[in-house]
């Protein structure tokens, strides 16, 4: 009887070992998961457009760290970039690339998206796709305030002018609808082509309107010229509205418009107005 009870004994024993055993492995299990990072989302942009993207030193008004940088991004496609993150309930990276790397970095897989005030075109279609539109503009010219164009209201008041725009965009291209434009090497960013407007390199260059307008606030030597119907350039709609861009084929596109659909119209507006009084030129 002894012994009986004794084997009994010890079989509980066992039992009580082994529940216990798996009651803390569910509470590391639980803990664990809940301690799990979340899944990263890298986007890809030049940090170099005002008002759509720049860097700063901080995370001032909600700037993100740059990776593998001691620097921030700021900017209206970081405000953007950081809505959509929360809707996917990831991390947002934000991977600082050259204009001309930002879709081969998309292609080679690594960033999972481009957030760089980039236009949908047909032509770049053809090589990744695209979310629906979340900012839509116009195109403009930047001059020297007080200067030979000034007063321009058309763009055929640049006959003769020195005229640029950033490398392999509309921006560049458009300026072929100007006759007699002494047209110049396309600039590689914006930064470039101000400082170059500034010492008289060049007489104008074109830009959209949040750009232009973020160029007359950050320098008073400089004017935003505008165009009406008819006087302007002539440019798909595409061209001057701003997509997200993703790998061919890729469900992120569906996830980002869902995401995008919950940024009202008029929020996206006010999110733009505010960059453009953030943008550290400005200051």
């Amino acid at each position: 009887m002894k012994k009986s009870w004794g084997i009994f004994t010890a079989l509980l024993l066992v039992l009580v070992v082994a529940l216990a055993g798996c009651g803390s492995g569910d509470s590391e299990k639980s803990e664990s998961s809940g301690d799990k990072e979340k899944e990263k989302f890298t986007v890809g942009m030049e940090a170099g457009y005002a008002p759509f993207n720049w860097t700063q030193k901080d995370d001032a008004n909600g700037a993100v760290k740059i990776e593998g940088n001691a620097e921030y991004a700021g900017g209206y496609d970081v405000q953007i970039a950081k809505k959509i993150a929360d809707s996917l309930d990831r991390e947002l990276v934000i991977v600082k690339t050259e204009w001309d790397g930002l879709i081969p970095a998309l292609i080679s897989g690594k960033i999972d998206a481009v957030i760089a005030g980039m236009s949908p075109t047909e032509e770049r279609k053809k090589t990744i796709d695209f979310s629906d539109i979340y900012y839509t503009s116009n195109l403009v010219m930047v001059v020297k305030k007080g200067g030979k164009y000034d007063n321009a209201t058309s763009i055929q008041d640049f006959k003769g002018a020195k005229v640029t725009g950033q490398l392999n965009t509309s921006h560049y291209t458009v300026i072929d609808q100007i006759d007699g434009v002494q047209k110049q090497p396309a600039s590689d960013n914006f930064s470039a082509m101000r400082v170059a407007l500034e010492s008289g390199k060049i007489d104008a260059y074109v830009s959209e309107r949040p750009e232009g307008l973020s160029a007359s606030a950050a320098n008073d030597k400089f004017k935003m010229i505008e165009f009406k119907d008819g006087s302007g350039f002539k440019a798909d709609k595409a061209e001057f509205s701003i997509a997200v861009g993703v790998k061919k084929g890729s469900e992120l596109a569906e996830q980002v418009n869902k995401a995008l659909a919950g940024i009202s119209e008029e929020e996206r507006q006010k999110i733009m107005e505010t960059e453009i009084k953030n943008q550290p030129a400005a200051k």
